[in-house]
């Protein structure tokens, strides 16, 4: 077969270089193998880039497409509220129904506040949690990411030699520039681990315990049998506020999010990604006590795009789409023969490797011969050929995230998924030494 060659892209990313750091706008599409690529349009799950390649991705934009590229009902919506005005700097009807359907949908949501991204969004729900329990100090995990902002970018990549004691792990900044003091109250944990979860709330003093439900940033590891019950337990006990971040489980792992398929309700959660397909909307939702702080508690939240009324538009046709009876169980169905499929090749390739998570989004490590089960157990990842695995993909017409995660979208049939696993088989047979 003809592999695809990306010199255009590479082309145009140097020339942008000029322009824009990097050529990119985004940390996370910078130095990806064997190039950022440039993008011409999409259509479905396809991607057909500068150098004329189509592309079958599992990228999704790092999770948002959840309906695709293309999907014709979220078009028209945003296309007919393109007409009756961009933005209103007021409030509408739209943004009325977005929050009716996010409350329906969502076990947590008495009450729902949008806003433009998720790094945001985690930061008005930390607000809201200091400012109703009147403490300061914040529990969050290893591995899990809540945005690039410097109050919460903390030990989500650590290299081993700055881990410290699993015990007691020492908070790690992602970042050069990074603000030391706006770390000072944040604390962190191995996750997974219950008795350090439970051991540190009991001394009253903790404002909020934010994690992702389902570790996907760092490794689509779920949670162990009863880790999360344990922990809301912990959280009411000690009156200290229990945050989900479902940036990208919401809308994704079902209707209601991982919180409804994992069977425990946090106090708030954020969303963000899928909540729209493709379009900047986010949200913290959660309880009423909480919530209601905003309109007569002192506490500021502003955005000059928050709920902009095309957003809202396309955020009402996701989640009816989202919540029609049948279209999670499609993409179970689909999702868990793409996982099965995967994870057959590697066993007969004789290459050790986890494929594990939700089949909406899930990860695939080499190297690992056991499923982990926090962040510390993936640092033996072999990462290096796991990027010769996706570069190799990337050279037969599919492109998937270079970390390990996969996200599914309703357009991936069952041609796509066996096109996926026989490109995958090829690709493999090139990292077999």
């Amino acid at each position: 077969m003809t592999l695809c060659s990306f010199e255009r892209s590479r082309q145009r990313i140097a020339e942008a270089s000029r322009l824009i750091p990097g050529g990119v706008s985004s940390h996370f599409r910078f130095g990806v193998s064997p190039t950022p690529l440039v993008i011409e349009r999409a259509d479905g799950v396809y991607l057909y880039d500068a150098d004329g390649n189509r592309l079958i991705d599992y990228y999704l934009a790092l999770g948002p497409m959840i309906l695709g590229h293309t999907p014709v009902d979220v078009i028209e919506a945003a296309r007919a509220q393109l007409e009756r005005g961009i933005l209103y700097g007021g409030q509408s009807e739209l943004e009325f129904d977005a929050a009716r359907l996010v409350c329906e949908m969502v076990p947590c949501a008495e009450r729902v506040r949008f806003a433009s991204s998720g790094s945001e969004a985690v930061q008005l729900a930390l607000r809201l949690a200091r400012a109703t329990t009147g403490r300061k100090t914040v529990l969050k995990f290893e591995g899990h990411y809540h945005g690039w902002l410097d109050s919460v970018l903390w030990s989500v990549g650590t290299p081993p030699d700055d881990l410290g004691p699993e015990a007691q792990p020492i908070p790690f900044a992602g970042s050069s520039g990074q603000d030391p003091m706006a770390g000072a109250h944040v604390e962190v944990l191995s996750w997974n681990r219950t008795e350090q979860v439970v051991e540190r709330l009991a001394r009253g003093d903790v404002a909020a315990v934010i994690m992702e439900p389902m570790m996907c940033n760092s490794g689509g590891i779920l949670p162990l049998p009863g880790y999360l019950e344990a922990v809301r337990k912990a959280c009411t006990d000690s009156g200290t506020v229990l945050i989900f971040d479902e940036v990208i489980t919401g809308f994704r792992v079902g209707p209601g999010g991982a919180q409804q398929r994992l069977g425990v309700t946090p106090d708030l959660a954020i969303f963000a990604k899928a909540i729209a397909n493709g379009f900047s909307v986010a949200a913290v939702a959660g309880q009423a006590r909480f919530m209601d702080q905003l309109a007569h508690g002192g506490i500021i939240h502003g955005g000059t795009y928050n709920a902009q009324s095309i957003a809202m538009a396309a955020t009402i046709a996701t989640l009816k789409r989202l919540n029609t009876p049948g279209v999670f169980e499609m993409m179970e169905e689909r999702g868990q023969r793409l996982m099965t499929g995967l994870s057959d090749a590697l066993k007969e390739a004789g290459i050790p490797a986890t494929v594990r998570g939700l089949p909406q989004i899930f990860s695939v490590a080499l190297g690992l011969k056991t499923p982990p089960v926090n962040y510390r157990d993936t640092l033996a990842t072999d990462r290096k050929r796991y990027i010769r695995l996706t570069t190799a993909m990337l050279e037969r017409g599919v492109r998937a995230l270079e970390r390990g995660a996969w996200f599914l979208s309703t357009e991936h049939d069952d041609e796509i998924i066996a096109t996926t696993i026989a490109a995958f088989r090829e690709a493999l047979a090139t990292i077999r030494t």
